[in-house]
């Protein structure tokens, strides 16, 4: 069935779900979809740093398992890079949304306000909060995950973090990280719930949940480099 939606030129015109994408609203539908599947990546992560507190062997044991999921029906660690390749384009797909509706934001309004425009705090908020994100991921990937610029001597996971988070100028760069993460999920998550309708009766009530998912996310990666930091995981 035909759908009328508002286009980035504010036209409103008939269209089908295949051209969603060029409307002001498919943009920010295609940004929340984005962002959640990345927010489940980002939780389940955490919870899986976690385990790091049962131990050098059952962590490394962890790791390995993870590169076993899906097993016989996949091959060893095509999962992994399946599930890579998702958060890829959702990485992708999300900034082009976030890019696209910025600059219709901007040509939508030439002159800037005498006044500070409401919202605007949050917007630049997730603005640089994003290329925070953006940047730390590629440094988390040649840091964890490659081992490129991990001072680590071996490639177990357990001692790619203690020696990566024995350094603390990495500790400082994980925790400003986590503190954009944390403002990200907070105003994104509302934003998205938002934007799909889910949270019209209880506005309060999910700005709440929003605050408590991005304190527990944010605390749950914090615990594992300042645990290696004050020597409770060495």
């Amino acid at each position: 069935m035909p759908i009328v939606v508002e286009t980035l030129s504010k036209n409103p015109r008939v269209t089908g779900f295949a051209t969603l994408h060029r409307s002001t609203i498919g943009r920010k539908m295609i940004m929340a979809v984005t962002g959640l599947i990345m927010l489940a990546f980002v939780v389940v992560h955490m919870v899986g740093n976690l385990k790091i507190f049962f131990g050098e062997t059952e962590f490394n044991e962890y790791a390995a398992w993870l590169r076993t999921i899906g097993e016989p029906a996949l091959h060893e660690a095509w999962y992994l890079w399946i599930q890579r390749a998702v958060l890829t384009v959702a990485l992708v797909l999300h900034i082009w949304a976030a890019v696209t509706l910025s600059r219709h934001d901007v040509n939508a309004r030439p002159v800037k306000y005498h006044a500070k425009r409401k919202g605007g705090y949050a917007t630049s908020t997730m603005r640089w909060g994003g290329v925070t994100l953006l940047l730390f991921i590629i440094w988390h990937i040649l840091d964890m995950t490659t081992g490129t610029v991990n001072p680590a001597t071996s490639h177990e996971p357990y001692e790619r973090i203690t020696a990566g988070f024995d350094q603390w100028w990495n500790v400082a760069i994980y925790t400003l990280a986590m503190v954009a993460l944390c403002l990200h999920i907070w105003h994104g998550l509302w934003s998205a719930a938002n934007t799909l309708g889910w949270n019209r009766a209880t506005t309060a009530g999910f700005r709440t949940f929003a605050v408590f998912v991005a304190l527990v996310v944010g605390f749950g990666f914090l615990l594992v480099p300042y645990s290696v930091v004050f020597g409770l995981v060495d």
